[in-house]
């Protein structure tokens, strides 16, 4: 998780869970506070979204040390309607997928800005 992104106000398209589902995707060591600070959450929020996800078989972890390793069960299906048959496997790799190319975009504007697409 390599930095903090800006402070957003308004209504966004993925909600808190995929968001954090997400940041423990990208490092299943990642620390409570580190997620919490990356998805712009408090750490209670972060806990109660971990349990949440652990209470429905997205997520689980195991104690090592003083640190919680994360496993994402990848075949899980979306609990919504409207993603029947879609998996947690399906989600993660949209949103890396879109990650990697919002990078590549960053990465060829000038002065590393993204450029508007239509």
């Amino acid at each position: 998780m390599d930095g903090v992104p800006e402070p957003h106000s308004g209504w966004t398209f993925l909600t808190n869970h995929a968001r954090v589902l997400a940041a423990i995707a990208d490092d299943r060591t990642a620390r409570i506070r580190d997620i919490a600070a990356h998805c712009r959450l408090t750490e209670r929020a972060v806990q109660k979204i971990i349990a949440d996800l652990e209470q429905d078989g997205y997520l689980s972890h195991t104690r090592e040390g003083r640190s919680n390793t994360y496993r994402i069960d990848p075949g899980k299906v979306l609990r919504h309607p409207a993603e029947a048959g879609l998996t947690v496997a399906s989600l993660l790799s949209l949103l890396v997928q879109a990650e990697a190319e919002a990078e590549a975009d960053r990465a060829a504007a000038p002065g590393g800005q993204p450029h508007a697409t239509t």
